[in-house]
């Protein structure tokens, strides 16, 4: 469903040679493709050295308009911290604070010199008092997402051990759920394509 790409394998030389479909697992469902070939000989055709070309001649230099800036990349860490039952510890953003009143896995900002994990570490103590000193914290997908005015890349770690009792201290309300229930929960669009991914880790 992506036609941008489409036109660009065009203009590289594919040809469409049929249809099939494909389980995509950040979707959940298996999803329509189309195939592609790229013809022996069009690829020769396309590899051999062009002719020399004239020098065009002499053109007028005409400003060059500055391209606008491109938004930052936020790094930003979030766990999917389990219980023993497999259920996921969701936190619900307070009054006053960006997207209110949406859920969320616990996590934050990485600041400057901080690895994920040392971020990790440290917002799970300051958030819900949790010791993840020297816990098994496990890298497992990130999300990549223009948020229109940054970029947002979040690693997700699955973390099941750790010490303490999670205690919401900023405010938050937290609820342990159900992977098969994470849907019912209004949560941040970035948050969405996390869902099927966790669903079948854990169904």
């Amino acid at each position: 469903d992506n036609v941008a790409s489409a036109a660009v394998l065009g203009k590289l030389g594919f040809v469409k040679t049929g249809t099939s479909s494909r389980r995509f697992v950040s979707r959940g469902q298996d999803c329509p493709i189309d195939l592609f070939e790229l013809p022996r000989a069009t690829f020769l055709a396309k590899t051999q050295e062009p002719p020399e070309a004239p020098a065009p001649p002499p053109t007028e230099v005409t400003p060059v308009v500055a391209e606008a800036p491109k938004p930052r990349t936020l790094l930003v860490v979030a766990a999917a911290l389990l219980d023993a039952k497999g259920r996921i510890l969701l936190a619900k953003r307070p009054e006053g604070k960006r997207l209110a009143g949406l859920w969320e896995f616990p996590g934050g900002k990485v600041e400057r010199d901080e690895t994920p994990e040392q971020a990790l570490i440290r917002e799970m103590r300051e958030e819900l008092g949790l010791d993840l000193t020297g816990a098994c914290l496990a890298p497992f997908t990130f999300v990549s997402e223009n948020a229109g005015p940054f970029h947002l890349l979040m690693p997700l770690y699955v973390v099941r051990r750790w010490r303490g009792v999670p205690t919401p201290r900023e405010g938050q309300t937290l609820e342990w759920v159900a992977a098969a229930d994470l849907g019912r929960y209004a949560m941040p669009d970035p948050d969405l394509p996390l869902i099927p991914l966790l669903q079948e880790l854990l169904g």
